[in-house]
């Protein structure tokens, strides 16, 4: 398994975590995450309405703001939250279930 290519966690900046999260379409995916954990892009993507290659810009968008850490399994993309490293870096801001 490879991870792909994430900033580390004292390079996220807030700007672009909420950058990132202010589309409607991210959002949804955040939420997803949130609530199923680690889920692979596919299912992730499942009924936003989108074309698989815009969901693959979210998808990135999200990884290149430090929100998700995306790691490759043959073919399969899983994606998680990266909701311990938003919390050490922005203190109070995450909400945990």
């Amino acid at each position: 398994m490879r991870l792909l290519p994430h900033p580390s966690t004292e390079n996220i900046q807030l700007t672009e975590v909420l950058r990132a999260l202010s589309d409607p379409v991210r959002l949804e995916i955040v939420i997803r995450l949130a609530a199923a954990g680690e889920m692979t892009c596919t299912v992730a993507g499942d009924h936003l309405g989108v074309h698989k290659s815009t969901a693959s810009h979210h998808y990135r968008t999200l990884r290149e703001a430090g929100v998700v850490l995306t790691k490759q399994e043959g073919r399969l993309k899983y994606m998680s939250l990266r909701r311990d490293d938003l919390e050490s870096r922005f203190p109070g801001c995450s909400t945990r279930s």
